[in-house]
């Protein structure tokens, strides 16, 4: 099956991101998320070696974030 031009290489996430995702989404840069990781400051998990966020964890604690 041929696929169109139109279609995206890969199905648009919007549950689980990668770092770079989670940058975007959050409006950060890549390199502020991976400090973040470093200190242990944002809420994530490895899995096979790759970091990975999930959207509603990430809105939880940015909102808990910003009520401070």
């Amino acid at each position: 099956m041929e696929e169109s031009k139109n279609t995206p290489k890969r199905p648009e996430r919007t549950q689980i991101m990668t770092p770079k995702e989670a940058a975007k989404y959050l409006g950060f840069h890549l390199v502020t998320i991976y400090r973040l990781l470093k200190k242990q400051e944002i809420p994530a998990t490895k899995i096979g070696g790759q970091w990975r966020f999930k959207k509603d964890v990430l809105d939880a604690w940015l909102m808990s974030r910003m009520s401070k």
